[in-house]
């Protein structure tokens, strides 16, 4: 016992000329800042993290008011600058955002993935070059990231590089089979060039791989046109009808109906599809020209007065 003592006597004498000496040195002051600061900082990320699942959960609100909270704690919180850079950009402030995600990049020694965001909001904004000076960076620290490859497809579609714009895009694809948005960029490649059948090879695949709610109109947009540019009307226009019921504020959907309807030659229905066209989008109609086939009142009447005479 007395020697269990005498060693603990030991220790704590041992302790106590260690602080002295720290404290003479001046180590012990840093010492203790350092504690300070790692609370904050430890602060600063349980801050962040709540910030992260209010921006999941869609409040971003809430989000950026403890994103900016903990950046008052600690300024180098690289998590807080992504996540104040996310909801700056939400509310369109884009020089913010970029300017806090570029922060974040530097802070977290460019992990690849916010060297990606960063190299998609250069884009966004019409800074090519930057865009392309991130995915090499990010291609140099990793190569099995899906949206590195779509970021590169993007840049190199905006130079016309569409053959390897396509490469890249199928890399990615590759990564993350699922990836909807890669297929529709695919999709308009093909479409432009007139190859419909990939268009449809394409997106049928989207289609099996995802709930009719989580597609995007436009997935259901291009399946249209593909089908009507292969003389398959009817089935043309059950893919503009999903588009509409999807997404009832756009008027394109039904100029298209109005196209296959003219060039069956029912005057009727095509009318019925512009003037609902008109009704979401009167500019649109009048600007690319199809305000000339919408019927008046008269002559809808006797178009319909004819077309029932046939029917006896």
């Amino acid at each position: 016992m007395e020697g269990r003592a005498w060693l603990r006597r030991s220790l704590r004498s041992l302790l106590i000329a260690t602080l002295a000496a720290c404290c003479v040195s001046g180590l012990g002051c840093r010492t203790i800042r350092k504690i300070g600061n790692n609370g904050e900082t430890l602060g600063a990320r349980r801050l962040s993290r709540s910030g992260m699942e209010f921006m999941r959960q869609g409040q971003w609100d809430q989000a950026e008011h403890l994103f900016q909270e903990a950046l008052a704690l600690c300024k180098t919180d690289d998590r807080a600058h992504r996540g104040l850079s996310e909801a700056y950009w939400k509310r369109d402030q884009k020089d913010a955002a970029i300017k806090h995600m570029e922060t974040a990049v530097k802070l977290s020694e460019q992990d690849p993935r916010l060297v990606v965001r960063l190299g998609q909001m250069y884009f966004d904004v019409g800074r090519l070059d930057d865009a392309e000076a991130q995915a090499k960076i990010a291609f140099a620290a990793q190569r099995d990231m899906a949206d590195t490859w779509v970021l590169s497809g993007d840049c190199l579609s905006a130079r016309h590089n569409r053959d390897e714009a396509l490469a890249a895009y199928h890399r990615a694809l590759a990564l993350q089979p699922d990836f909807v948005d890669v297929k529709m960029r695919v999709a308009e490649i093909y479409l432009s060039d007139e190859q419909y059948d990939r268009v449809l090879a394409t997106l049928d695949r989207a289609e099996d791989e995802s709930s009719f709610a989580s597609l995007p109109t436009r997935v259901h947009m291009l399946r249209g046109i593909a089908m009507k540019n292969l003389g398959r009307p009817e089935l043309a226009i059950k893919h503009f009808a999903k588009a509409k019921l999807q997404s009832p504020e756009m008027a394109e959907p039904c100029l298209q109906i109005a196209s296959i309807r003219l060039s069956e030659g029912d005057t009727i229905a095509a009318s019925q599809e512009i003037a609902e066209a008109m009704q979401l989008n009167e500019g649109l109609v009048v600007e690319s020209g199809w305000s000339k086939f919408l019927l008046t009142p008269e002559q809808l009447a006797a178009q319909k007065a004819d077309q029932d005479r046939k029917l006896r």
